[in-house]
Parts: structure tokens; sequence; C-alpha cells
């Protein structure tokens, strides 16, 4: 950032000197503004649809001081805005049919405002201010899209339980202006691809022999977006092959299967004790005995289906920790 320090050299001259960048230069009744122009270009990225400031770093311009604001893909040569002062009122005109009414001027900085800034603003901008001399401020914007959401996906032709065979996730974003496409392993990057070629789709594959003992995430970006999708090993690449499961798939369908299953069991010793009871000579003594072995059978029931889930779990464990032993 431009910074500006101002002191006072001569209490009888009231000259005042401005530092910027180990430069120094004295102006008479001017604000120290002036020791960066002609200086590097300043280079500004941006995203679409933002309102973007170009700040000048100046803190205040002499009063009568002739602003002028220049444009140009490639060279600032297009005339956007003038603002003078004429028999002491101030006249600024922006000359629309390029910006669409989105320009605003700060005469006391001479920053200039473009609002809701597109693609076809980038470019490069030049500041000019006349004060019985003229001085030049030169600015490059960048304006950026919004990445798209990256989008994964098996390259392999045939699907399986078999991780090596099967399982070849890829990655894919539609290019644009310095976009990248990234994995990451948990939080480290392990590949990237870019392309200077922004009318062809980028790809990047995960070169990883077991990609299911890992987090891994494709990242797309360009300097002023950012956008992620997670890899999710289960619905890219572990699906059905003539009813195969994938390990991960194994506690759930089990689960599916068992659970139903002994419901109806609960149900049948249920319905097979109220018979009983209903059946019994000893009304009273044979409802308690029915109710309580109803309970007990109940509750044998719940505890063998907790075993079995833990069982479950143990084994996806087991299973997965030899898989990616492998």
């Amino acid at each position: 950032r431009r910074k500006f320090i101002t002191s006072v050299e001569s209490d009888h001259a009231k000259v005042k000197r401005c530092s910027f960048l180990g430069c120094s230069c004295p102006w008479k009744g001017f604000a120290c503004l002036l020791c960066s122009a002609g200086g590097e270009v300043v280079r500004l990225q941006e995203l679409e649809g933002n309102t973007v400031t170009i700040h000048t770093g100046l803190t205040e311009a002499q009063s009568d001081a002739h602003i002028l604001w220049f444009y140009g893909p490639e060279n600032a040569e297009i005339k956007i805005v003038n603002s003078e002062s004429f028999e002491g009122k101030i006249i600024t005109n922006y000359y629309s049919q390029i910006f669409r009414d989105s320009l605003q001027l700060n005469r006391t900085s001479g920053s200039l405002t473009i609002r809701n800034i597109s693609r076809e603003d980038s470019g490069v901008y030049k500041l000019q201010i006349i004060t019985g001399i003229s001085l030049d401020w030169n600015y490059s914007v960048d304006v950026y899209a919004p990445v798209l959401k990256p989008v994964i996906r098996n390259q392999a032709e045939k699907r399986s339980v078999s991780l090596r065979e099967s399982c070849s996730p890829l990655c894919s974003v539609e290019n644009g202006k310095d976009v990248s496409l990234s994995w990451y392993e948990e939080r480290e990057r392990i590949s990237s691809i870019s392309s200077s070629d922004s009318s062809e789709r980028l790809y990047l594959p995960l070169n990883k022999t077991n990609p299911d003992c890992s987090t891994y995430t494709c990242v797309a970006a360009n300097p002023v977006s950012t956008q992620t999708t997670q890899l999710n090993i289960t619905n890219i690449c572990i699906k059905t092959v003539s009813g195969t499961k994938g390990p991960r798939d194994l506690s759930k369908s089990l689960a599916a299967v068992l659970t139903p299953v002994g419901l109806i069991v609960a149900l049948l010793i249920l319905f097979l004790w109220i018979w009983k009871k209903k059946t019994s000579n000893k009304a009273r003594d044979a409802a308690g005995f029915t109710t309580s072995v109803v309970f007990h059978y109940f509750i044998i029931i719940i505890c063998f289906l907790f075993v079995c889930y833990f069982v479950l779990y143990i084994a996806q464990y087991t299973v997965l920790s030899f898989v990616c032993s492998l």
C-alpha cells in the first residue's frame, strides 16, 4: 500500500514535501500526492459482479486540479472520466457508452469506483492529474468469473468391489482464465493442472491405488474464487456388479436385512405367546407368565441386534484395513 509522508520544510516558503518509495519532491500549495506518478503499474484482480474501487493512495488533490481517467484493453487511450474546475464550479463528465453509467469519481483522492464490474472491463487504466504539470498513474485490472464446482466421476469402464482394477476417479471442471485444478489428500496437495486454452475442459485423474483409505478433495480455483468437491468413494467407485457389494456397503446391506428380520421374529414370538395366553386354562397365571417371558425375549432380541451391529462394525473396519494394507 502506498504511504505518503508530509513534512514542512520551511515556515516561510510553506513548501510541502512528499516521500514515496525513497523519492522526494516539493510542491508549493499542493497536497503531498504526486511522487508515485509515472511509477510501476499497480495490478488488481477482481471478481465479476463486485463493486471495485481503484485506489490511488492519494489523500487530497488540489481543488482546481484537472482529473482524467483513461481506459483500454491493452493501452489506456479511451477517455472515460473528465473532471475539472470551471469558473469555480466542478464539472465531471462520465463517458458511459463504455461502462454503462457504472463509474464514480472521488475528487478528493482521485479514486475511481466501478459498479458491477464485468470481465469486459479488464484492461489498463490510467489516472492523469494536471496542476500546471501532468502526472500519471497506471493500473492493470483483471476481472474473473467465479470458478465452477468440479465434478468427479469414475473413468474406469467397469465398476466392482476391486479397488485396484476399477476405481479411477477423474476430476474435471470448465476451464477459464487462470483456472487450476488440484487433488488434495487430507490437506496436502498431491497433483495439479492448468491450461492456457480456456476452450478445453480441465481433467485431472487421482492416481492412487486405494482411494478408499484416505480423504480426497478436488479443488478448482482462480485468483479470486475457489470451489471444492470431496470424493465419495462409495458413490463413485464401489457399486453393485452382479449383486456384489463393496466393504462400506456390506454393513449397510446386512443391517437392512437383519433389522426387518429381527422385527418379524419379535412379532412372531409375541403372537405365539398371546395365542398361548388365550388358550391357557389358568388365565391369570398364564397372563403373568406370558408377559414376563415376552419381556425377556424382547430384551434378548434387542441384545442380539446390538451384537450384530457391533460385529458388522468390527468386520467393516477389518476389511478396510486389509484392503488399505495391500
